[in-house]
C-alpha cells in the first residue's frame, strides 16, 4: 500500500507477510482495540535515580499533549478512545478493522495456522499523519498473529526430579521467606488451580501463597489447556522458593499487544507492586518487529526506574533458537540488555532433600535425542550492553560476526531429565526448561528483597560488577548449546552460572542499592 505524502510511515512497524494460509480479506466491521504508544515526556529531564509508581506519570510518563493528539487522530477515524494511561505513555483505540486499516494504511487479512489457530496478519509498515510521527513509537494489536511460545520441556520417565524447595536448597537459597514482596508472572494462556496449589503445597510442607489473578486485554485465568503446566510450574517454583510471597499473574493473549501490554501493567501496577517479573514466554528475535523489541527493552528500562527486577527465560532450543535458517538466534524478550536472561544446565544432586549438594552441573543440551537445549547467544538487534564490555563475550557465530548483547546473563537446572516436580491439573509430573530459572531467578530475588529490606531492582550492572571470588555463582565450564562452548568466566550458554543464594546476598549487601 503505498504511503500518501501527508503521512509518515513508521519503519518499525515493518511485519514480514505471514506464511499460514490466507483465508482473505480480515471482516471490515469487526470490532477490536489497539495499543498506541507514545515517545516519554519531553519536558522533563529523563529520571537517573529511582522512581515511585505514584511519582512516574509525572516524571517519566507521557505528556498529556501527546495522548490528546493521538485521541484526536482516533476520533477523526471513527475511531473510540477507550484507555488512556500517562504512566505507561499508552492509548487504547476501538474500532471497526475497516476503520483502523484506513487509520494506519494497512490492509489487514485472515489467516489460520496449521494447528486451526485464526488470526488476522498485515505485511508492510503502518503509518500515521505527519504531525504523529515523531509521537507514535509503537501501534499493536491489529496484526494478532501468536507471537510467543513456552520455554517448558516435558520429562522422560526416567528422569530424575527434584522438588523446587529442593533445588533452592542445592543453591543454597538464604533462609528467610518472601514476606512482603509481590511476584508478577507473565503468563500468554493457561490457568491455575486453587486446589492443585493447595494440595502441592500442603505435601511440601509449605503454606500455599496468596495468587490473584490480573486480567490483561482480556486474557483470564483458564485452567484446561496446554499452557496449565507453563502457569503451574511458574507459580509452584516462586512458591517453593520465595515462600510467603504474594503473587500476581497477568494473563494475557498471545500476541504482541497482549505481551507487551501484560508487561506494562504488571511495571505500573500500583495495587500489587511487583517487586519481581518473571517471564517464561519468548521467541527468536527474528519473528519480533522492530517496534516490539524497543518497546519491550525501553518497558524494562522503565522497570529498572522503578526498581523491578525482570528475569526472562533465555529459550529451549540451543544456539539456532529453533530456526531452521543455518544461522544462530537469540531468544526475546531474553535479549533485552534490561532483562535479567536466564539460562539452564543439567543438575546432579547428592544427599538429601533438605540437605542436597551439587556433584555435576553442565550445560543443558540433549539436541541429539531431540529433546532441547539451553539458548544463549548473540543478539543481532541489540549492541553491547556497557555491563558486559569486560565480560568477554564473543562476536556472533553467525558470517560476519557481529557484535552484540551476550544472552543469558544467568543459569540454573533446566533440563527436564534433572526436573522439577509439579503438579498440573490434578496430576504430579515432571518438566524442564528455562521456563524453571526464570521462576527460580524471580523467587531468589524476592527473598534477596525481603531479607535486605529494600529492592534490587535491575541487577545485571551489579552482578557483572562482582569478583569471582565473591562465590556468587558457580561456574559451568563444560558443555555446549550447539555453537557456543562453556568456558571459565561468562558464556554464552549459561552467562555467569547458577546461583549461590547466601553469597549473592552478601554481595548484594555489600553492594548497597542498585539502580
Amino acid at each position: 500500500m503505498t504511503t500518501p505524502p501527508s503521512r509518515h510511515p513508521l519503519t518499525s512497524t515493518h511485519r514480514q507477510p505471514p506464511t499460514d494460509s490466507d483465508l482473505g480479506p480480515a471482516d471490515p466491521e469487526e470490532q477490536t482495540s489497539v495499543s498506541i504508544y507514545v515517545r516519554p515526556r519531553t519536558d522533563q529531564e529523563a529520571p537517573t535515580g529511582r522512581v515511585s509508581r505514584e511519582d512516574w506519570a509525572a516524571i517519566g510518563g507521557a505528556d498529556p499533549v501527546d495522548l490528546d493528539a493521538v485521541a484526536a487522530f482516533a476520533r477523526e477515524h471513527g475511531l473510540t478512545v477507550t484507555g488512556r494511561d500517562l504512566g505507561r505513555r499508552l492509548v487504547v483505540v476501538t474500532g471497526r478493522v475497516a476503520d483502523l486499516s484506513a487509520a494506519f494504511g494497512t490492509e489487514l487479512r485472515s489467516y489460520r495456522t496449521a494447528d486451526g489457530t485464526a488470526y488476522r496478519g498485515r505485511r508492510g509498515p503502518l503509518s500515521v499523519p505527519a504531525g504523529l510521527a515523531d509521537v507514535v513509537v509503537g501501534v499493536f494489536g491489529l496484526d494478532t498473529r501468536p507471537q510467543a511460545r513456552t520455554h517448558l520441556r516435558a520429562a522422560s520417565a526416567q528422569a530424575i526430579s527434584y522438588p523446587p524447595t529442593e533445588v533452592a536448597a542445592a543453591y543454597a537459597a538464604p533462609t528467610g521467606t518472601g514476606t512482603g514482596q509481590c511476584v508478577g508472572i507473565l503468563e500468554l494462556g493457561g490457568g491455575y488451580s486453587a486446589s492443585d496449589l493447595s494440595t502441592y503445597f500442603s505435601g511440601l510442607g509449605l503454606a500455599t501463597p496468596t495468587v490473584t489473578a490480573v486480567s490483561v486485554d482480556g486474557g483470564t485465568n483458564a485452567p484446561g489447556g496446554s499452557a496449565d503446566a507453563e502457569v503451574m510450574l511458574d507459580i509452584e517454583v516462586v512458591g517453593c522458593v520465595a515462600n510467603g510471597a504474594h503473587i500476581a499473574v497477568y494473563f494475557a493473549p498471545n500476541t504482541d499487544q497482549g505481551f507487551l501490554d501484560a508487561v506494562t501493567q504488571a511495571i505500573h501496577d500500583t495495587t500489587n507492586k511487583p517487586s519481581v517479573l518473571s517471564i517464561s514466554w519468548g521467541g527468536p528475535e527474528s519473528t519480533w518487529t522492530a517496534q516490539a523489541m524497543t518497546q519491550m527493552e525501553q518497558a524494562f528500562t522503565d522497570a529498572a526506574t522503578l526498581g523491578v527486577t525482570v528475569t526472562v527465560a533465555a529459550g529451549d532450543n540451543g544456539s539456532t533458537d529453533g530456526v531452521s535458517d543455518g544461522q544462530q538466534h537469540v531468544d526475546f524478550p531474553a535479549s533485552a540488555p534490561h532483562a535479567l536472561a536466564c539460562g539452564g544446565t543439567t543438575l546432579e544432586l547428592s544427599g538429601t532433600a533438605t540437605d542436597p549438594s551439587i556433584t555435576s552441573e553442565v550445560v543443558w543440551n540433549d539436541l541429539s535425542s531431540g529433546d532441547g537445549a539451553t539458548g544463549g547467544g548473540v543478539s543481532a538487534q541489540f549492541p553491547l550492553p556497557s555491563f558486559q564490555a569486560s565480560a568477554g563475550v564473543p562476536v556472533s557465530a553467525n558470517p560476519g560476526g557481529k557484535a552484540g548483547r551476550g544472552v543469558p546473563d544467568v543459569a540454573g537446572d533446566a533440563d527436564p531429565e534433572t526436573g522439577y516436580a509439579v503438579r498440573v491439573d490434578g496430576s504430579n509430573t515432571v518438566v524442564g526448561g528455562t521456563s524453571a530459572v526464570a521462576p527460580l531467578w524471580a523467587g531468589l530475588v524476592a527473598v534477596c528483597n525481603a531479607s535486605l529490606g529494600r529492592d534490587v531492582g535491575y541487577l545485571n550492572p551489579t552482578l557483572y560488577g562482582l569478583a569471582p571470588s565473591s562465590g556468587a555463582f558457580h561456574d559451568i565450564t563444560s558443555g555446549s548449546n550447539g555453537a557456543y562452548q562453556a568456558k571459565a568466566g561468562w558464556d554464552p550458554c549459561t552467562g555467569l552460572g547458577s546461583p549461590d543464594g547466601q553469597a549473592l546476598l552478601t554481595s548484594l549487601q555489600a553492594a548497597g542499592t542498585t539502580s
